[in-house]
């Protein structure tokens, strides 16, 4: 896989540019890059963390909910 600092200009939208290491690199057969799902699965795992958090805050003995601040019905996490 490519180093992303390779590229001697901005983006290009796959055009290549004469003189760029990374573009000439292309132009002979190399392998584009290939995103993953990686960052998907990160955001995912963080966001969860987060509702956790959340959750916990609100359910907390003393917090919001055992103080009633939330109605007559809660319903937190809803959304």
């Amino acid at each position: 896989m490519a180093d992303f600092g390779k590229h001697t200009h901005g983006p290009n939208f796959g055009r290549r540019v004469a003189g760029c290491p990374r573009c000439d690199e292309l132009e002979a057969g190399a392998e584009p890059v290939r995103w993953t799902r990686g960052w998907q699965r990160e955001q995912e795992t963080r966001n969860d963390a987060i509702r956790q958090h959340a959750h916990e805050k609100h359910f907390a003995p003393g917090g919001p909910h055992a103080r009633r601040e939330c109605g007559p019905v809660c319903t937190f996490g809803d959304w």
